[in-house]
């Protein structure tokens, strides 16, 4: 976390990040002084890509792109994940922070990219059985052997790989996770996608194993499904049968595609999210491909979908609230802090926490953790357990669709792309859909 202190003429910066890395922990400690005069150019300087709101004043940020100027001399430094660096507060959060955390993902419109995730099931040739951990062990070594990917461990055990921007990663069910890296084209979107499976393929071929893109596990029932050695989806698995009677097909038995989308400001950011849950259903129902369950017809042709329409309704849907006059990064916020938790992660272990909410750890009230304040991870980490049809971070998720083959791949992030990036379209489907009611979207939702 770093701070912003004033003293005369100049300002002093100081920085001090803990990380943890291959069992190391490592404290960096920077300080930077700088004439009054400099700190106010530099912010004049970058209040161009700011993410402006009519509702506050501007305060410092530093992020990915450049710096956000506002009140408070506060600097808000990115979180990471927890298998990466961990950034640890000087001081307290609050919730300001945690607004500016979202909003420090406002960028100019030269600097959107495009990043496009997509889950697909192992199988083996010979049996067609789901393939075990120990098939994606081997399988993750040789991709990084032979493709030069940095291995990504918890304890003893492999479960992801990176490699610059890109990473893989594992579902509960061993569904095979890339989540791309952010790119200007939707050609590159494609070539990363063909790379990616060509890389797959080489070393799975070799392995007797294929992959099938569809949105739910056509054949094998959830017993027949692997658990994948991550902590988070033990606490998971206890967790989801107390509050929805599909939770687990959702971890074990699900693939979709999405893809991630930035913003130029807290207004724009407002727009693409009504937008994007307006027209989530029509994602659906275009890239609907999930019909069988265990051998046989379900009775929908997107079975995934309606899997999320009893999972934990805490965390889910179409929230109604984006719609009214009010929301913000503030109002998702307020959201956010009630959705009840499922774990922190603390000494590279998760520690399990469900029924608790992140305005409990804001005060210190966690029994599994007593005391205890959060980091900017942890709220990094909380929001990506929030799971509606779309999902605000530092950038908007469009999560709708059932994962696919190929071209489908590359086709979700072009229909996204279209409808959002283009100023024309957008608000086209705005004036399109300003009269729906909550009632309406959420009864094209359910006829999907």
């Amino acid at each position: 976390m770093a701070l912003v202190s004033q003293t005369g003429p100049s300002h002093s910066i100081r920085t001090e990040i803990v990380r943890y890395k291959a069992g190391k922990m490592v404290v960096v400690s920077m300080t930077y002084h700088m004439k009054a005069s400099k700190m106010k150019e530099l912010c004049g300087g970058f209040l161009s890509s700011s993410c402006n709101s009519s509702k506050k004043e501007q305060i410092l940020c530093i992020n990915d792109s450049g710096f956000r100027c506002n009140r408070g001399h506060r600097i808000i430094v990115a979180a990471s994940p927890p298998a990466e660096d961990a950034v640890i507060a000087r001081g307290p959060l609050t919730k300001e922070d945690l607004v500016d955390y979202l909003a420090s993902g406002c960028k100019p419109k030269e600097k959107w990219r495009i990043g496009t995730e997509h889950e697909k099931f192992g199988f083996e040739f010979g049996t067609l059985r789901p393939i075990t951990y120990e098939q994606i062990e081997e399988l993750l070594n040789g991709i990084a052997e032979r493709f030069d990917w940095e291995k990504i461990k918890e304890g003893d055990y492999i479960i992801g790989l990176k490699q610059g921007k890109q990473s893989i990663s594992l579902e509960p069910g061993g569904q095979f996770e890339l989540s791309g890296a952010p790119l200007e084209t939707l050609h590159q979107t494609c070539a990363e996608v063909n790379s990616h499976l060509y890389q797959v393929k080489a070393v799975a071929e070799e392995m007797g194993i294929g992959f099938l893109g569809i949105g739910f596990q056509p054949k094998w029932a959830l017993k027949d499904i692997p658990i994948m050695p991550k902590g988070r989806y033990h606490i998971m698995r206890n967790y989801m049968p107390k509050v929805g009677t599909l939770g687990l097909d959702m971890m074990f038995r699900t693939c979709t595609v999405q893809v991630n989308l930035d913003f130029i400001s807290e207004a724009d950011m407002i727009r693409k999210f009504r937008a994007g849950l307006a027209l989530q259903p029509i994602a659906t129902a275009l890239f609907a491909n999930s019909p069988f369950m265990e051998g046989k017809p379900n009775g929908y042709l997107s079975m995934r979908s309606h899997i999320w329409t009893d999972t934990d309704n805490n965390r889910t849907g179409m929230l109604p609230f984006v719609f009214d006059d009010s929301f913000g990064f503030e109002q998702y916020v307020d959201y956010a802090l009630d959705v009840p938790m499922y774990f922190v992660y603390r000494k590279k272990k998760y520690i399990d926490c469900t029924g608790m909410t992140f305005r409990d750890f804001m005060a210190g009230k966690l029994p599994c953790i007593p005391g205890e304040l959060p980091t900017l991870n942890d709220w990094e980490n909380h929001l990506t357990t929030i799971f509606p049809e779309v999902r605000l971070k530092r950038y908007l998720e469009m999560r709708g669709a059932d994962g696919g083959p190929w071209r489908r791949l590359c086709a979700l992030p072009a229909f996204w792309v279209g409808i959002l990036y283009d100023e024309v379209s957008l608000q086209k489907v705005l004036d399109m859909t300003v009269d729906w009611t909550a009632e309406e979207r959420q009864m094209l939702r359910n006829k999907v």
